[in-house]
């Protein structure tokens, strides 16, 4: 499914696939460390909250203000640096991001820490939303989604393994040394796109021309796209949040086990951000997130009967995984065409999408228990949130079919 992002080379060769193939490993190195800030914080928050001598559900501040940042940075950043070229904005962000995060790990109270976990949220849509762009851009035609899968990529090996690594380098040692390994994340990133990003220019059409990009931000179908994001990736941070309090007081596991559970739903959206990318080969970006949006629903409402299931767990995770990280790739297509003349600002808002729905999700599936339900109802939840993001896919789909319709009506006539 070729896509034409408006970018044009300064001194790229597109057969060279060598060249390519870096620069894509260069953003997935880049997601490797946004996907290693945003989630080792769960497993040190105890160890964070007993230095700064708060509670842990102050300390949980911290995740929700790194949201917040993603939420008002991605299209914030978009605009500031709209003007600049695909390499020199993903060095901006990144060289933003190397310095606020290291700045974290020498935080010693929770007000300097809340700061510094804001402005390290800030670059983190921005640098997804262009990343995108710019991987459609590095493809050989019809394989775009398959190089925004090996730029996500990145974020799924950092659950596997950085993720892991950083809690227990954090929980050994001390927290300020996880955030330290994020600074190095972000200064390998710096280095891998410093000298294996090819320079690149957007069209003066997208970032000098007020009006195409005002036409594709009003695009009704650009902000259908953006509610669905947010409502049914919802449905996953519903179950994601909770997920230790399953394991221990459901599934009945020792807290230990929470871990492998979750390094287990890693290994899942490792393969789901790939096989997200294969099924836009075969059905459209819209139809895609459809499917797996109905098969998130399904598997949500299975684990909310059977997450008592020692064996039951583990797979239903891994499923889960696969499933979430499958909608990646074909969401991020469709807001980059439905963005038509502000590629980078659409494909950034959608990752403040991303972070809407963590939110929401994690706040909507906690309701149960606040009702007194057990905590495998967040399922429920995540499985309606899931259901309602599919039904304005569907929606998305009829349109669709509709304006099809009359445009073939209008030109018989």
């Amino acid at each position: 499914m070729p896509l034409n992002y408006n970018l044009k080379s300064a001194n790229l060769d597109q057969s060279s696939n060598s060249t390519n193939t870096k620069a894509l490993l260069s953003l997935a190195v880049g997601g490797f460390g946004i996907g290693l800030t945003e989630f080792v914080i769960m497993g040190i928050l105890p160890n964070i909250a007993d230095s700064m001598d708060i509670s842990i559900s102050k300390a949980g501040h911290f995740i929700a203000i790194y949201a917040l940042g993603v939420v008002v940075g991605a299209p914030f950043m978009a605009k500031l640096i709209g003007k600049l070229s695909p390499k020199k904005s993903l060095l901006f962000l990144m060289i933003w991001f190397t310095i606020f995060n290291t700045l974290s790990a020498f935080s010693e109270n929770y007000w300097v820490m809340l700061l510094f976990r804001f402005l390290s949220g800030m670059p983190h849509g921005a640098f997804f939303g262009i990343g995108a762009v710019v991987s459609g851009y590095l493809a050989k035609p019809g394989k775009a989604a398959q190089a925004m899968a090996i730029m996500f990529s990145g974020l799924t090996i950092a659950n596997v393994i950085g993720v892991p690594l950083g809690t227990y380098i954090g929980q050994e040692w001390h927290w300020s040394f996880s955030f330290m390994l994020v600074g190095i994340a972000g200064i390998a990133t710096l280095t891998s796109l410093y000298y294996w990003m090819p320079k690149q220019s957007l069209e003066k059409s997208e970032t000098m021309a007020s009006k195409g990009t005002s036409s594709g931000i009003r695009s009704k179908k650009l902000w259908a796209l953006i509610a669905l994001t947010t409502i049914g990736t919802g449905g996953f941070f519903a179950w994601y949040s909770y997920i230790a309090p399953l394991v221990i007081t459901v599934t009945k596991l020792p807290e230990a086990y929470v871990g492998y559970i979750m390094i287990v739903a890693g290994v899942g959206m490792f393969v789901g951000n790939f096989l997200g990318a294969r099924m836009v080969d075969f059905f459209s970006p819209e139809k895609s997130v459809v499917i797996s949006l109905l098969c998130m629903a399904t598997i949500l409402l299975t684990n909310s009967f059977f997450a008592s299931s020692n064996i039951a767990i583990f797979i239903i995770s891994f499923i889960i995984g696969i499933i979430t990280f499958s909608i990646t790739a074909p969401i991020q297509i469709a807001i980059i065409k439905a963005a038509k003349g502000a590629e980078k600002l659409g494909s950034s808002m959608n990752q403040s999408a991303f972070n809407m729905g963590n939110a929401s999700g994690a706040y909507l599936g906690g309701l149960p228990m606040v009702f007194g339900l057990p905590v495998n109802y967040a399922s429920v939840v995540g499985a309606i949130l899931a259901c309602t993001g599919a039904c304005i896919g569907i929606a998305i789909l009829y349109n669709h079919k509709m304006e099809e319709k009359k445009r073939k009506e209008s030109l018989c006539t």
